[in-house]
């Protein structure tokens, strides 16, 4: 009986363990994120290779840089990856530092806020129906794929936006 339930046990753990949204990663080091807007594509580099790409989602209004918070763009020009939330309401997220000092200059010489919480992103349920560009100036990719970034991108690595 107690081989039962130790077998039990450890297939019970082993399902868990499988469907964990957090992976690991042991590969060659992503040095920089690159997006082209235009393109809607995301590519997690290695120097000059890329590793990965990505289709990506962008806001809702996704043509132009950003400039004050709700205008619905996805900011452009380089930015560093600052911060994640592993409790995210998309899934699991990865903090761009936007805006820098450049985007709160242009947002208060118009009198506005420049915004801020710009992220990759996953795509929950209740936003599958959103389109392509559909976030307030985030970039959106798959859950699966936020995982995998998740897991191979660090903090302090740049990002370069691209129109």
């Amino acid at each position: 009986m107690r081989i039962i339930k130790f077998s039990f046990l450890a297939i019970l753990l082993a399902i868990v363990a499988g469907c964990s949204k957090f992976q690991t990663y042991n590969g060659p080091e992503v040095t920089q994120v690159l997006v082209y807007k235009d393109a809607r594509v995301m590519q997690l580099m290695h120097h000059d290779a890329v590793l990965k790409s990505y289709n990506i989602g962008l806001g809702f209004a996704p043509r132009g840089h950003k400039q004050i918070e709700g205008d619905g763009r996805t900011p452009e020009g380089t930015y560093l990856i600052d911060r994640r939330n592993p409790n995210s309401e998309f899934h699991l997220s990865v903090g761009i530092n936007y805006p820098n000092r450049e985007d709160q200059a242009r947002a208060s010489s118009m009198g506005k806020s420049p915004g801020g919480d710009i992220f990759i992103h996953g795509r929950p349920w209740k936003y599958r129906k959103g389109g392509q560009d559909w976030t307030a100036g985030c970039i959106a990719v798959t859950n699966r794929e936020i995982e995998e970034i998740y897991a191979m991108v660090r903090d302090g690595t740049p990002i370069t936006i691209n129109p």
